[in-house]
């Protein structure tokens, strides 16, 4: 039988690689690169490459079970789904739809996700996320507030243009390799590269210059590199006059940022500072790239507003090789924001507080009325699960229990809700907490929409069926909005893209016909019209045109070093786990080069601890303990460390301060101590 080539999407990063899966008889036998691929070219990173390896895994779960004792039993999907709605219909009836609270996938398709926040707001409740509230929320709130939109400005094969690329907060050698490749481009065709990092990581070492920052100093840092360009007069007076409103307020906001005294704070060297801030400045296109190391902190928002400013006075928006890239660590977390599955916005970024959007979706959706936001975020439904006022909650492919910070307390509070349903193709922590878990199919048993951290929309193929008698997502939403007596008739993929096209304006021109042909950036509002690839060419969509300059103060980190816990503790990805590490972990080529969770300690900090390169240590948080084994560095400083959020055990340590406006956890800074384990 001769094999057919399904092109497909890659399930991990947010850089949207594509490639080839090889079918015959109804199974993957291999992949195939796709070399015509814009982004990609071809190229895959260790994960993408190894993407094949969880489909078939033992792991997987194949039919619906439900809670019996301490274990489960399978069902049929008919008890299943009368278990879910007479178990959601009791709580809503008991509570109100405010009950009730959903957690949507950045791993499931546009149509997946669009079903989901729907779902909810049909049922009544304003409570639905996703795990971009772990990861870009801050991106959401800063770049929709500065800039009038949340995504990347500039496509990726933009970044070869580039010359000057300033890398805060993002080891993308490791997180984003295909990324990366487009950066080693730039600098091998002359561009200066900038790293900031707390870590010398393999990015660092492309770096013409290295800022190794201390965790949480990012505004700091930002501020005094605008305080030196506003100084030495390397602004671009012309751009700020006509694009752009509050530049005399942040000019007064850092003129007691001197790298002098910005060097107190962050420990990189005043001249340092200035020879970044110089290079990024005076470059005739420079562009900012960025992730968690940004965006996971208190701080976040104000971190993601004080990138936004150094372009915004400098004049680097809106032409090639310029541009803020916020790098998305899951290939659909930018989807799944876009489509609404967000506490604060509905589809397409229409705020949830808007009586307008409240009308404009009753109208499309044909229904009287609709839950007026904001709702509970991710992190703060979990916070109501455990007083009491959420009593179920629906998750669809993400692992909360890992994943969210201080999961102990994670753990109780969904052990206490009156239901709960999780829908994933593994039996993740999470789902062992589950009253009901539905088996959900994989990327490659499913098609639908994907879209990626540039804002390009690809169409991935179904290339084979899930096992057993797991459904996509989309199918089991469907079956579950009917059960709850919703018109969820929805025949596939296809038809609700058909619906985001005329309730989401940017996406209205990127419909299944032209994305058979090839990817589309939105905004993209017509069906003739190409896309945007570069955003803010023509101004910006705030009021009167123009982007807003945003000051922000520096705050340090919500948890500082003590005598009791003497080290910082920051968090981040290695280059073959990602998330949480359902699949990775799953994947024997990839478990095989890291099998274990380890802590980096700078060599001179395991002298003085008496920890060899290897031991066995205990790391202790104000939240509980883990153990990990010692990998000694030179490449964190001394009073850091660092540790992989892809095992069980991480997530245990970090904290739950907050920034106050994203709502995102502060990930990349908890105060530890470590000892060696005797």
């Amino acid at each position: 039988m001769t094999k057919v080539l399904v092109p497909t999407v890659c399930p991990y990063c947010g850089a949207g690689c594509g490639f080839f899966v090889s079918v015959e008889r109804g199974k993957a036998v291999g992949m195939e690169y796709m070399p015509g691929h814009p982004v990609s070219e071809g190229a895959l990173c260790s994960k993408g490459n190894a993407a094949l390896e969880f489909l078939r895994h033992q792991d997987r779960l194949t039919t619906p079970l439900r809670r019996r004792g301490e274990g489960f039993a399978r069902i049929s999907w008919e008890e299943a789904l009368g278990l879910i709605a007479r178990g959601l219909g009791d709580v809503i009836r008991r509570d109100g739809p405010g009950g009730v609270a959903f957690l949507a996938s950045s791993k499931c398709t546009n149509e997946e996700n669009y079903l989901i926040e729907k779902l909810a707001r049909l049922l009544g409740t304003p409570h639905v996320d996703n795990c971009a509230r772990l990861c870009h929320a801050p991106s959401v709130v800063g770049l929709n507030r500065t800039l009038g939109a949340a995504g990347m400005t500039n496509p990726i094969p933009d970044i070869a243009s580039s010359r000057c690329i300033f890398i805060i907060g993002s080891n993308l050698a490791e997180n984003h390799p295909v990324i990366a490749r487009w950066v080693h481009r730039a600098h091998d065709d002359g561009a200066v590269v900038i790293v900031a990092d707390p870590r010398e990581t393999h990015t660092s070492w492309v770096a013409d210059l290295f800022l190794q920052l201390t965790p949480g100093t990012d505004v700091a840092l930002l501020s005094g590199m605008a305080h030196v360009i506003i100084k030495e007069g390397l602004i671009d007076g012309d751009y700020i006059a006509r694009n752009t409103s509050g530049f005399e307020a942040l000019r007064e906001s850092v003129k007691d940022s001197s790298p002098e005294r910005i060097s107190e704070i962050t420990g990189v060297s005043p001249d340092d500072i200035v020879r970044a801030a110089r290079a990024y400045a005076s470059s005739p296109a420079s562009s900012i790239l960025y992730s968690m190391g940004i965006t996971q902190h208190s701080t976040g928002t104000d971190n993601v507003q004080a990138i936004s400013n150094l372009a915004l006075i400098t004049g680097h928006l809106g032409r090639p090789g310029t541009g803020v890239m916020p790098l998305r660590g899951q290939n659909n977390v930018q989807g799944a924001c876009d489509m609404g599955a967000l506490a604060e916005f509905y589809p397409g970024y229409r705020r949830a507080d808007d009586p307008e959007t409240i009308g404009y979706f009753s109208s499309a959706w044909g229904v009287p009325a609709l839950p007026k936001g904001p709702g509970l975020t991710a992190a703060e439904m979990i916070g109501a699960a455990a007083s009491g006022d959420i009593r179920a909650m629906y998750i669809v492919g993400e692992d909360p229990a890992n994943s969210d910070p201080s999961s102990q307390n994670v753990h109780r509070a969904l052990e206490g809700l009156d239901l709960l349903v999780v829908q994933d193709i593994f039996m993740t922590a999470t789902a062992k907490l589950a009253d009901v878990v539905l088996p959900g199919a994989a990327w490659a048993e499913k098609e639908g929409s994907f879209t990626n951290t540039e804002r390009r929309v690809q169409w991935s193929s179904k290339a084979i069926d899930p096992p057993g008698s797991a459904l996509s997502d989309l199918e089991t939403l469907c079956m579950v909005g009917r059960a709850l007596g919703l018109e969820f008739a929805y025949p596939d993929a296809a038809s609700v893209l058909e619906e985001i096209n005329r309730t989401v304006p940017s996406y209205a021109g990127i419909t299944r016909d032209r994305l058979r042909e090839s990817s589309l950036i939105w905004p993209c509002p017509t069906t003739d019209h190409p896309g945007t690839p570069i955003l803010h060419s023509a101004g910006f969509k705030l009021a009167g045109g123009r982007a807003s300059i945003v000051p922000v103060s520096y705050r340090p980190a919500a948890e500082g070093a003590s005598w009791d816990y003497p080290f910082i503790l920051t968090t981040g990805r290695v280059a073959v786990h990602h998330n949480a590490g359902s699949m990775t972990r799953r994947s024997p080529s990839l478990l095989r080069r890291e099998p274990d969770l380890y802590v980096e300690i700078n060599t001179a900090d395991a002298l003085r601890l008496r920890v060899a390169d290897g031991d066995e240590v205990i790391v202790t948080t104000p939240r509980g303990e883990t153990e990990a084994y010692a990998r000694l560095t030179e490449g964190v400083k001394t009073g850091v460390v660092f540790m992989p959020f892809h095992f069980p055990g991480t997530n245990l340590l970090t904290t739950e301060a907050t920034d106050p406006e994203a709502r995102i956890p502060e990930f990349k800074v908890s105060a530890c101590k470590i000892v060696r384990r005797d």
